[in-house]
């Protein structure tokens, strides 16, 4: 932040976003500060599209390293997630500078393959929490409110509730967790409170990923896990018998992970930001 106002950089490690997306996010900034709206841009990356993927692997990893070397800039929020940000995590964390880890990172998803490797390599910023592509969730608004706020102003309204300075945090997509494990990307959660959210997906691929990730050795020096939302879960023929929180409970006993209770993030308009580490003022 300088002289009061904070630019954040916008760029899509995985998929595009439409332009209209830019469009209403700046809007909301201008009408949530009227008197000093943050400057938000975003880098034309955002809008290409290769396939799957906002650009190819290289357009992608380019946008990332120019954002988050420019030292005009106080953040980099990731635009959406979807797939694609282990393609280019990797080479675009190789090619930051000092000017990158003053910034705070804020995404979730996919981009918790960024954010994981970015807390690898010792930077200190990193949030899980909404991102511009929510807007175009039902009560989007809400979302994006709280991931200014957080951005903007450090606000500790934005956090998960059971954020403290007193204990290391860090959240994931249970997906995107369990493909990292074992990779570079793959940080030190060692004591940290790990909280785990999840969509789409069958309960039964929920309950496989956990045995995954709490039999992994390095996860099992985790200070305890917490379970978020887990939504649009398919309907499963037999009925599996269980919620995620039941499946979270019993492999956290088999593995000698404690159990903590709920989170409140997830693939929905009500994430909460949850920065890895400890909690630091702004």
């Amino acid at each position: 932040m300088r002289n009061g106002h904070t630019r954040i950089g916008v760029v899509a490690p995985a998929t595009r976003i439409e332009p209209v997306i830019a469009e209403k996010i700046t809007i909301l900034a201008q009408s949530l500060y009227p008197n000093l709206t943050p400057e938000i841009r975003f880098h034309p990356q955002c809008f290409f599209s290769s396939g799957h993927f906002a650009g190819d692997d290289d357009a992608r990893a380019h946008a990332f390293i120019e954002m988050a070397n420019d030292e005009t800039l106080d953040a980099i929020w990731f635009a959406r997630g979807g797939y694609g940000s282990c393609r280019m995590a990797a080479r675009a964390i190789e090619g930051l500078t000092d000017a990158a880890r003053t910034k705070v990172f804020l995404g979730y998803s996919d981009t918790g393959a960024l954010l994981a490797g970015l807390y690898a390599r010792g930077f200190e910023r990193i949030a899980h929490g909404p991102m511009p592509s929510d807007l175009a969730r039902e009560g989007g608004n809400e979302a994006v409110r709280r991931a200014l706020a957080f951005l903007v102003d450090g606000d500790p309204e934005s956090l998960e509730a059971t954020i403290s300075s007193s204990t290391r945090t860090a959240a994931f997509n249970i997906t995107i967790l369990g493909n990292i494990l074992g990779t570079p990307l793959e940080p030190d959660l060692s004591g940290h409170v790990l909280m785990l959210e999840e969509v789409s997906e069958y309960i039964y691929a929920i309950d496989r990923s956990l045995f995954h990730i709490t039999s992994t050795p390095s996860i099992r020096r985790v200070a305890g896990i917490r379970m978020g939302r887990c939504s649009a879960v398919p309907a499963n023929d037999p009925d599996f018998g269980q919620n995620e929180e039941d499946v979270a409970k019993h492999w956290c006993q088999v593995s000698g992970i404690p159990y903590l209770g709920r989170a409140d993030i997830g693939h929905d308009v009500d994430n909460k930001i949850v920065p890895f580490g400890r909690l630091r003022t702004k």
